[in-house]
């Protein structure tokens, strides 16, 4: 990860497009009003919306990193959401401004010899760039595309038309869900197959569970919501120490680090205040981080020199970061 905190694109964007992609799925094309170029961006990135309702949301880009002059995301309606994706939905409309922040990537594309994609639902959004960057470079790869229903399947007649020997696609109410374990069983090639998967948190659980035995760094999972169990755990008092001003805060068992340093007059970018988008990572000083996130991998956590500070707490009595 080791994301700079405090540097990057903040934009105002006019919606130029909004099109039904499938059943409560809509993509919108977002472009500079004065027609300049976008910042560019890797497959996997993502993109915060800040929606005049004062939610903050994060959005996979789905578009051509190649194009500079738009950026493209495609949203779920999420009727038990927080309320962000129906705003979305009913109240955007094409002509208006819209605030971003980024693009952030924490799921970027890795050199493999072999890819297998695995996407459930609306997550076959961060999947799309990677599959178009590797196809153009003649690499080896494949996709399972699982969903409800086949009309639910934003992208699904591009992708079996592109790339026919390529793409399998699994409607639930067909052909049922994906075959994880025939799909996944072991081999001799793991190490050189690179996995990618997201979706949703039944789907990367069964993933993880499947590829427990491969070698690290061979698993890529990206999440929308947080992994469950991540946040659990006792909440004890800590002291933190903004290390730029040496001011010393209290987080109580109640409150967030967040929330309390932004108590205290300090700014930081946030997003989903859920640990799974990475916009608050701040890099650690000293002290030992109690990571509740769903982000960072084992090996980052064990590191112990960054932390989400929206959800994660400490193990020790005092946290130094870098604010």
């Amino acid at each position: 990860m080791k994301n700079a905190p405090h540097t990057e694109h903040e934009l105002d964007l006019v919606l130029e497009r909004k099109e039904t992609l499938a059943d409560n799925v809509v993509r919108l094309t977002l472009r500079s009003p004065d027609g300049r170029p976008l910042p560019a961006w890797e497959p996997g990135a993502h993109l915060d919306l800040v929606l005049d309702s004062g939610l903050v949301r994060h959005y996979s880009l789905c578009g051509d990193p190649r194009d500079s002059s738009v950026l493209q995301v495609a949203v779920l309606r999420e009727e038990t959401g927080r309320g962000g994706s129906r705003y979305v939905h009913d109240t955007l409309t094409e002509g208006q401004r819209v605030h971003v922040r980024g693009p952030r990537n924490h799921f970027p594309l890795v050199e493999a010899k072999r890819y297998l994609f695995i996407a459930g639902g609306i997550g076959i959004t961060p999947i799309l760039p990677m599959i178009a960057r590797v196809a153009a470079t003649g690499g080896d790869w494949r996709l399972l595309y699982g969903g409800r229903t086949r009309s639910s399947m934003a992208f699904r007649d591009d992708l079996e038309t592109r790339y026919p020997e390529h793409v399998e696609i699994h409607p639930q109410d067909e052909r049922g869900l994906l075959d994880l374990p025939a799909l996944l069983a072991g081999g001799e090639e793991d190490a050189e197959t690179a996995i990618y998967c997201c979706g949703p948190e039944g789907l990367l659980t069964a993933v993880e569970r499947h590829c427990a035995d491969r070698p690290a760094g061979v698993l890529h999972v990206e999440r929308f919501a947080p992994k469950e169990g991540s946040a659990d755990g006792p909440r004890t008092a800590f002291e933190v120490e903004l290390a730029r001003t040496g001011t010393v805060l209290a987080v109580p068992a109640g409150r967030s680090i967040l929330d309390v340093v932004e108590e205290s007059g300090v700014p930081v970018l946030s997003s989903c205040q859920e640990g799974t988008c990475g916009t608050c990572e701040t890099p650690v000083l000293s002290g030992k981080p109690d990571h509740r996130d769903s982000l960072l991998t084992d090996e980052e956590q064990d590191a112990g020199d960054t932390m989400m500070i929206c959800v994660s707490r400490s193990c020790s009595p005092r946290l130094v970061l870098d604010l």
